[in-house]
């Protein structure tokens, strides 16, 4: 019998560990001080959204995007993250960041303004992105905030990792394969992110004006669900239409660049009607099921760092997978910067699981029942009689999740082993504390926070983000940190004037020219 991945595992010395690499993409509305979605453009203060490396903008020019570079400890990447927010909530002005995954209060589609990146040709393609997604899935959904977690090994371990399972492949074909390995897991396991860390069990009302739900009465202007970890990943949330018709391969790197380039080039007959001008203005960058890649949404993808004006899936396949992107975490409300250092180190410990566990090839039965659990945990993962599908049998999702930590408590125990100290159990303890009633997990919190201050969650949501200024604008960044945020702002702004005065193609010539790539 071969032996299993896990034993091999353990044949690493302790030095030739060197732990993990990651950063995080975390997202936030900037609101007015009465809690509605802010009308201001982007703070010049914080610089070109375009260029800037650490600060930018995602759908909106209010959802503010907040970048860290690449790290090798928790503690590393977390202080990075707090300095960026540190410097942004310095200068905000008299508004504040929302720190909950579903919106302040908003006032329908014009409410929400589409984000601008200047004259330059690459900015006005990724505005048009953003008016093709306004046309076809309204702007609601895209008002939503979450945080984006990235890991990867370094090569170090995926050559010593490569010799141990006697693969003979090339480093950038194995370390893709091996990711891939990894994502599949993933999506196995992916349910049980949404039962620790769901946080978005409310909504404001003014988010669901004139649409039909099944969500229950909190206040005036609050509806939650029920049961509910996760209205963000719920039918209310991130959702379309034309991408349930896709079939998009999980299983290895070439079907999956394969299938989503398909749907790049697969035209959409809804998406046919609309067109792709309005006037003379731009409103969608085609007609197809998808505009670009980063159109399809999903729990997690294989990421590789893009060239200036190359796409995901060239640089994917020219390369391999550098890294895996989490995109399934709600913002943790009661963190000032949106993720906490036990959720990261068990991020890590559960995604180095999902590599280190037998991972079959997902068929198309399967694929629906993991789909299944996922969907359910979204939308009832605090009811107690809900039951997964495991291994053909229903199970308790209690039960199911008690199942997966308990795997994971002899690989914490050797990861600590190695490093010194308590890191991965105490990252453990701290989740299983969720399932045994020691704490509530985040989406019950929510509500008990939001009830027991008697507040809604446009209120209470504000009150949050009021303390969480506060704080962070009683930090101080150090002159020397503080002026290189500054220059990092005007540099940004130069650059973006750079790309602007370079450009000499018009835009329908440089978006016919994108699209033939």
């Amino acid at each position: 019998m071969a032996e299993s991945r896990h034993s091999l595992f353990r044949q690493f010395a302790p030095g030739d560990w060197h732990g993990f690499l990651k950063g995080v993409e975390k997202e936030g509305l900037r609101v007015d001080r009465n809690g509605f979605i802010a009308q201001t453009p982007h703070p010049e203060a914080l610089g070109s959204a375009l260029t800037h490396p650490r600060i930018t903008t995602d759908y909106s020019e209010a959802l503010l995007e907040l970048i860290t570079p690449v790290f090798d400890s928790t503690g590393g990447m977390l202080t990075s993250l707090r300095d960026i927010h540190t410097f942004v909530q310095q200068n905000l002005g008299d508004e504040v960041f929302w720190p909950a995954s579903m919106p302040c209060e908003l006032d329908g589609d014009p409410s929400i303004p589409i984000a601008n990146y200047g004259r330059s040709n690459i900015g006005r393609l990724k505005h048009v992105y953003r008016q093709g997604l306004a046309v076809r899935y309204g702007r609601m959904m895209q008002s939503i905030a979450g945080a984006h977690y990235n890991l990867s090994l370094p090569d170090s371990f995926w050559q010593k990792w490569q010799a141990l399972v006697g693969n003979g492949q090339t480093l950038k074909d194995f370390k893709s394969d091996q990711y891939f390995w990894l994502i599949r897991n993933f999506r196995r396991r992916s349910w049980l992110l949404m039962l620790l860390f769901g946080a978005s069990p409310a909504l404001d009302a003014s988010f669901v004006a004139g649409v039909k739900h099944d969500l229950s009465r909190f206040s005036d202007n609050t509806w939650v669900g029920a049961n509910a970890t996760s209205l963000r990943m719920g039918d209310l949330g991130y959702h379309n239409n034309a991408q349930a018709s896709l079939n998009i391969c999980f299983n290895e790197l070439s079907t999956y660049t394969q299938t989503l380039d398909r749907a790049i080039h697969t035209t959409w007959p809804a998406y046919e009607a609309i067109g792709t001008r309005r006037g003379d203005d731009f409103i969608q960058i085609n007609t197809s099921v998808l505009q670009i890649e980063n159109e399809y949404y999903s729990a997690v993808r294989p990421k590789r760092t893009t060239e200036r004006e190359e796409k995901p899936i060239q640089a994917l396949d020219a390369r391999g997978v550098e890294y895996i992107e989490v995109r399934c975490l709600d913002l943790d409300p009661f963190s000032p910067v949106g993720v906490n250092e036990a959720q990261i180190d068990f991020l890590d410990l559960f995604l180095l699981d999902c590599l280190l566990s037998d991972s079959p090839r997902i068929g198309d039965a399967e694929c629906e029942r993991l789909d299944d659990n996922y969907k359910d945990v979204v939308a009832r993962g605090r009811d107690q009689t809900l039951t997964l599908c495991r291994a053909g049998e229903r199970v308790a999702v209690g039960e199911a999740a008690r199942g997966i930590l308990d795997q994971l408590a002899p690989l914490a125990e050797l990861l600590d082993s190695w490093q010194g100290g308590d890191t991965y159990a105490t990252a453990l303890a701290v989740q299983q504390g969720k399932l045994s009633g020691q704490e509530p997990v985040p989406s019950a919190r929510v509500l008990d926070a939001m009830a027991a201050s008697g507040l809604g969650h446009r209120e209470w949501g504000l009150e949050m983000a009021r303390q969480h200024q506060q704080a962070l604008r009683a930090e101080d960044l150090g002159a020397d940190l503080e002026a290189a945020f500054h220059a990092m702002a005007r540099e940004s702004i130069a650059e973006q004037a750079r790309m602007e005065a370079a450009d000499t193609l018009p835009f329908d010539g440089f978006l016919a020219q994108y699209l033939r790539s």
